[in-house]
C-alpha cells in the first residue's frame, strides 16, 4: 500500500517562501509520476506542477518561475519549494502519485489519474 506523507507549509507574508515535503512509502516495482496540487474549499483540485518517471517537471503558468519540483530519491521524498508567493497561493496542496508502469511514466495534470494522495498541508499567504 503506498503512502504518502505530506510535511511543510503553514503562513507567510506575500513574497515570502515555504516548502514542502511528500515522503512516499510502500513503492512497488515499476515507475511512478507524481505532482502537486492545490485547492480551495469548494473548488476542484487543480496541478501545480508536475514531474515524470524521468525526473522532467512541468509546471502550471501561474507559478512557473516561482515554485520548484524537486526529488530526493534516495529518501522517497518529493519537493514542492515555493519562492514569491502571493495571497493568490493561498491553498490546501496535495502531493499525488499514480503507477507503477513499466518502462516510462508520462506526467499528467488529470486528477483523475492519481490514485495515491498525501494528507494535505495549508497554506496561506497574507498581503
Amino acid at each position: 500500500q503506498v503512502q504518502l506523507v505530506q510535511s511543510g507549509g503553514g503562513s507567510v507574508q506575500s513574497g515570502g517562501s515555504l516548502r514542502l515535503s511528500c515522503t512516499a512509502s510502500g513503492y512497488t516495482e515499476g515507475r511512478y509520476c507524481m505532482g502537486w496540487f492545490r485547492q480551495l474549499s469548494g473548488q476542484e483540485r487543480l496541478g501545480v506542477g508536475v514531474v515524470d518517471s524521468e525526473g522532467n517537471t512541468n509546471y502550471r503558468d501561474f507559478v512557473r518561475g516561482r515554485f520548484t519540483i524537486s526529488q530526493d530519491n534516495a529518501k522517497n521524498t518529493l519537493y514542492l519549494q515555493m519562492n514569491s508567493l502571493k495571497p493568490t497561493d493561498t491553498a490546501m496542496y496535495y502531493c499525488a502519485a499514480f503507477g507503477p508502469a513499466n518502462g516510462y511514466c508520462a506526467a499528467s495534470y488529470n486528477v483523475a489519474e492519481y490514485r495515491y494522495w498525501g494528507q494535505g498541508t495549508q497554506v496561506t499567504v497574507s498581503s
